[in-house]
């Protein structure tokens, strides 16, 4: 998996009750992590690979992002 895709589900996973994916979206694109257009896109993968539905992640989204939260720990 792309590391930005990592990085934002890990970013969905943290995010606030009240923020949508847009919102983290563009989060990440005001920290230069990727642009707008790029994060639309990985978003894009992300619901594709049922790892996000609607505005939160599955339960596979969950356990990937607890994934790759730990792998980014080490």
């Amino acid at each position: 998996m792309d590391i930005n895709k990592k990085v934002l589900l890990l970013a969905i996973l943290k995010k606030e009750k009240d923020e949508t994916l847009i919102d983290v979206i563009k989060k990440m694109d005001n920290t230069k992590v990727f642009s707008l257009k790029e994060g639309k896109k990985y978003l894009k993968e992300l619901k594709k690979e049922s790892f996000v539905l609607d505005d939160s992640l599955t339960m596979i989204g969950i356990a990937k992002a607890k994934e790759v939260e730990l792998e980014f720990k080490i």
